[in-house]
């Protein structure tokens, strides 16, 4: 009986997850596809919201990087809401594939780089990605801040330390992780919307010595 009524709500999960779509700007309204697998585990559309709600106009001209991409929800929107380009790394390709179907749903085919593949290896070897300032979404499985601890902090300080001035970072994690292990803890702004912890950071710009 127990494992019915999971597997119920599990179903019920799916189906309102299935009808994604963009928050806000120029797509907004627009319905993203979405497989219904909760392995994906996209970002709630209420975090959504309110994270765009806190970044407000200073995604637009930025570089997006959505680090576990999924259904492409995070770097979509932010392309909605004027961000330059897109980058979104995902390893599973028919979840990848999704990505570039809503891409060309919304005709932003041409404004956003599909990656399949290892995002600690992307990071790893990062490309030249120009002058222009990051934002960069880290919402990936909350174990992986549990049982990949270590490789998550690796990366998340090395693309830190690599990130233009002006860059943002937006980390979605839950109440396992510590975000006073990361760079600057007492500089992030931390909110609560459970079961996740939003975390945002802006690398200021540093002022060369005259």
């Amino acid at each position: 009986m127990a494992s019915e009524k999971k597997n119920s709500v599990r179903v019920t999960q799916a189906r309102d997850l299935a009808g994604m779509r963009i928050i806000g700007g120029q797509f907004r309204g627009r319905k993203l596809q979405y497989s219904g697998d909760l392995r994906t585990r996209p970002m709630k559309d209420r975090v959504r919201e309110a994270l765009f709600n806190l970044l407000g106009r200073t995604v637009s001209g930025k570089l997006a990087i959505d680090l576990f991409a999924g259904t492409g929800a995070l770097a979509l929107e932010a392309l909605s809401r004027g961000a330059a380009r897109a980058i979104a790394i995902e390893l599973h390709r028919p979840t990848a594939q999704l990505i570039a179907q809503n891409a060309a749903t919304l005709h932003a085919e041409s404004q956003i780089e599909i990656v399949t593949g290892n995002t600690f290896l992307w990071a790893k070897r990062l490309p030249d990605l120009g002058a222009v300032p990051w934002v960069v979404f880290c919402s990936p499985p909350f174990e992986f801040y549990v049982e990949r601890k270590d490789e998550m902090l690796g990366m998340l300080n090395h693309l830190i330390g690599l990130a233009p001035a002006e860059s943002l970072f937006a980390v979605e994690a839950d109440e396992r992780f510590d975000f006073r292990l990361l760079p600057e803890p007492d500089a992030w702004d931390i909110r609560s919307y459970r079961p996740a912890v939003l975390g945002i950071w802006e690398k200021t710009r540093i002022e060369q010595p005259k």
